[in-house]
């Protein structure tokens, strides 16, 4: 897009020096504690390319003072019912059906696979243009987005052409027609992580029902190999590592290799999507007790060696009630836009029929209405609905976590 093509995306680049305070990253505002599994804190977490990613912020904020305004509320702000600021992060579900059927989803549940119509282009181009606080954008909630085909690559033109930076998750099934991988780098889209949760074609079909390993991993080839023709890194392999695959843990190593990725991120553990079913039913696939520190720090040593940057998603810990620094960060300060414009908690719920905070057309008086304010309020005094007490310390203080249903 604007960034100047004679530099290699992985070099390192100083951030610019206009403004620091106001063109870093938010990653660490909130403080969850440790929670079991490997101690996480102290592996590498995933992170954006640092040039690429500052330089769409200083875009963003250079172009519109309103933007700009709105983000030094945002980053002065204190944890209160009532906030001075929009959000300045959307995931946007642009589709809510799949093409697969994995063992740890709730995609399993939906009929055909499918909870609700596709979210509308012009919808789309409406809560971007509406939301004036936005800085990122996430295009993927539960649902295969190339399955929008050309619509899902017109949603991240949009969002680029507004210095938005936008990633997706993929399972890379589709990207072999009408050259969607090539559209996919195409768009600008600033990355692209794509499941692989298994190392073989057994395991890999097992846990991702309906796919096909060999045409999934030909396809992650291919926007490899194209995102290296254009000299960019777009992609990340992610694993979520479970009891069917945790003794493929090295190997998902040399298949990012063979797939030509050049970035890796494990996820540690499974979440219940804030439904009972679904909480049950990961806790007793989940391997997070048997991936070890020094399993981790191997992968990390392997992975140098091969020149795969390996990092490990901070699933593992949990949000606190202690104080207003320690409860979850998304009520303040990131919603999750349904593909039936339904505005939900989080990402990790990403269901209305879970959780419903409003209507997405009316987002700006949502933001601050009475259901968003009990919602935040009912954080900050420890009265954690059900949903979202999955993500919180139950040893914390277990007097304070009360099941509230909504």
């Amino acid at each position: 897009m604007h960034s100047p093509k004679e530099l290699t995306p992985m070099a390192p680049v100083e951030t610019p020096a206009i403004a620091p305070r106001l063109l870093q990253s938010e990653q660490g505002d909130a403080a969850p504690i440790s929670n079991g599994g490997p101690k996480v804190a102290k592996l590498p977490v995933p992170q954006p390319l640092a040039f690429d990613f500052y330089w769409n912020r200083f875009l963003a904020l250079a172009t519109s003072p309103r933007k700009l305004l709105n983000y030094i509320k945002f980053r002065n702000r204190t944890r209160t019912p009532i906030v001075d600021y929009l959000p300045i992060i959307f995931d946007v579900e642009p589709i809510s059906r799949c093409n697969f059927h994995c063992t740890m989803c709730q995609v399993s549940d939906w009929p055909k696979y499918q909870r609700a119509a596709d979210l509308p282009i012009e919808e789309f181009k409406k809560i971007i243009d509406s939301q004036y606080g936005l800085l990122e954008v996430k295009l993927q909630g539960y649902g295969e987005p190339t399955l929008a085909r050309d619509a899902f690559f017109e949603m991240v033109k949009y969002a680029r052409k507004h210095h938005l930076w936008v990633r997706t998750t993929t399972n890379a099934s589709l990207l072999h027609l009408n050259g969607n991988y090539k559209k996919m780098i195409d768009s600008g889209i600033n990355e692209v992580q794509i499941s692989i949760d298994g190392a073989t074609k057994e395991i890999f079909e097992k846990i991702r029902r309906g796919s096909k390993f060999e045409q999934v991993i030909e396809n992650c080839k291919l926007i490899n190999e194209y995102s290296n023709k254009k000299r960019v890194v777009r992609t990340r392999m992610w694993s979520t590592i479970q009891r069917e695959n945790v003794h493929e843990f090295f190997d998902l190593l040399q298949l990012a290799k063979d797939a030509g990725f050049k970035r890796l991120t494990y996820s540690l553990n499974l979440h219940g999507m804030g439904q009972e079913k679904w909480v049950n039913q990961n806790h007793t696939i989940s391997a997070l007790e048997c991936v070890t520190d020094d399993m981790c720090h191997e992968a990390i040593k392997r992975g140098k060696t091969l020149g795969i940057d390996v990092t490990f998603w901070k699933a593992t810990e949990k949000y606190s009630t202690s104080s207003a620094k320690t409860v979850c960060a998304w009520p303040f300060e990131r919603i999750f836009v349904s593909s039936d414009l339904r505005i939900v908690p989080c990402c990790l719920i990403s269901n209305p029929q879970t959780a419903d905070l409003g209507d997405a057309r009316n987002f700006t008086a949502e933001w601050n209405g009475p259901v968003f304010q009990e919602f935040r309020k009912a954080h900050l005094e420890g009265r954690i609905p059900y949903y979202c007490q999955e993500c919180y310390d139950k040893n914390d203080q277990p007097s304070s976590l009360k099941i509230v249903q909504q």
